[in-house]
């Protein structure tokens, strides 16, 4: 199953790039390049969907639109795209 969920890459003072999810709570990555933190982010989004999943009553948030998302200057907004293999028994 695909899930599609758009982060937020905000570069730091510091160096390098912190990302976020607007629509998963508290589902972050950082990576000292843009391509380094788009690799994190997703792998932050599956393992953030894969424990929701595994939860009793699953919820999946809806994913806003990226017209809607507050940014600040210079920020770059990606959509992820995470795919998830269900096997035989997995909600079981």
């Amino acid at each position: 199953m695909k899930f599609i969920y758009p982060a937020v890459f905000r570069k730091q003072e510091e160096g390098g790039y912190r990302a976020f999810f607007p629509d998963l709570e508290q589902c972050e990555a950082i990576g000292e390049t843009l391509e380094d933190a788009i690799e994190n982010a997703n792998e932050a989004a599956r393992n953030w969907i894969s424990v929701e999943l595994e939860e009793e009553d699953p919820f999946l948030p809806y994913v806003s639109d990226i017209e809607d998302i507050e940014t600040e200057e210079g920020d770059i907004v990606r959509n992820i795209s995470v795919n998830i293999r269900f096997y035989e028994g997995w909600d079981e």
